[in-house]
């Protein structure tokens, strides 16, 4: 059978007031109109399902197993549309959000401004030490979305850029290299010690791309599993370090770190929102998505660009930036 939802309206109207007048009625149509959805029901089930009795009408037999499956039938659509609107109001969820630890220094910033538009939804955070731990934390379904540099490889996940991610070097403020204009990557190939990430995190990984490009080797001295350890050593003398923009706000603006200004640096890597590709999304997740995916970018930019103009007026030199595009 070919009935539209709206022909089992005008048929319940029908049955539930035994008249087709006082149906149009209630449904503000006219009555040649209800009696040819009427009809044209009929047609479609080869069966009267009303007994005329001049203007009033009375269900048939065939008529009356067919209103309990209509009802359940509208009562299932309005199920769906109830649902729908909770999806559209968002008036309570939970959403479970992965991040890696350098996404700390920004993500609850905007999770404060997406609970303004959407206080019924509770979130939590897990957050992951690198990129591998949170890999591992997907693959357990324990988030509905993770926050994360390069997406994996090794797992099935829909993956969208929502944010330029610059990365650079930093080192103590009265640092020798400080001061002589812009350096090439060969001023840092095993002449001064380089404190790094551990491996498995994406900050490492771009590192050693960005060395192995320039085909340079760095004198690594230490490994630590803490930006703020790291962020510690170095503004203590005790080497350079290649971080994450958005890790250096207060030490950038209070002077206790600066910008060290190596050719092609900032390194632009890009912020994914990221999700498995066989999890449904709820209401609550998807919200976010969106939030993260319209105002994630200008966020960042807002964040990071006066600590890139900072460097540039300091050093006399460091590039300006913008989101990759098609990332």
């Amino acid at each position: 059978m070919n009935i539209t939802f709206r022909q089992l309206r005008v048929f319940e109207a029908v049955a539930e007031r035994g008249s087709m007048n006082r149906a149009a009625a209630a449904l503000h149509l006219t009555p040649p109109a209800v009696s040819m959805h009427i009809k044209e029901i009929e047609a479609q089930v080869g069966l009267p399902l009303f007994e005329r009795h001049g203007r009033r009408v009375s269900l048939s037999t065939a008529g009356e197993y067919f209103l309990v499956h209509a009802k359940r039938l509208l009562a299932n659509l309005k199920e769906a549309d109830n649902a729908m609107a909770r999806f559209r109001k968002l008036e309570r969820g939970m959403l479970t959000i992965g991040m890696v630890s350098t996404a700390k220094y920004f993500l609850p910033h905007l999770l404060a401004r997406f609970h303004d538009d959407h206080p019924g939804i509770e979130v939590r955070l897990r957050v992951a030490n690198n990129r591998e731990q949170l890999i591992e934390l997907m693959k357990r379904g324990e988030a509905d979305l993770s926050v994360m540099g390069r997406p994996p490889r090794e797992m099935d996940t829909r993956a969208e850029v929502f944010a330029a991610h610059p990365l650079l070097f930093v080192c103590a403020p009265r640092h020798p290299l400080l001061g002589t204009g812009r350096l090439p990557v060969t001023a840092l190939d095993r002449s001064w010690p380089l404190i790094a990430r551990e491996q498995g995190s994406g900050t490492r990984a771009a590192m050693e791309k960005f060395f192995d490009e320039h085909r340079a080797a760095p004198r690594i001295i230490m490994e630590m599993p803490s930006n703020e350890t790291i962020k510690q050593a170095v503004i203590a003398g005790l080497g350079l370090s290649f971080l994450s923009l958005h890790t250096l706000g207060l030490e950038l603006r209070s002077g206790a770190l600066s910008i060290l200004p190596i050719d092609d640096t900032p390194v632009m890597r890009t912020w994914n929102i990221v999700s498995l590709s066989s999890k449904l999304l709820s209401p609550a997740a998807e919200a976010f998505r969106y939030f993260v995916l319209e105002r994630g970018e200008a966020f960042l930019q807002a964040h990071d660009a006066p600590l890139l103009e900072g460097g540039a007026k300091a050093e006399g030199g460091a590039q300006g930036w913008e989101m990759p595009r098609g990332a």
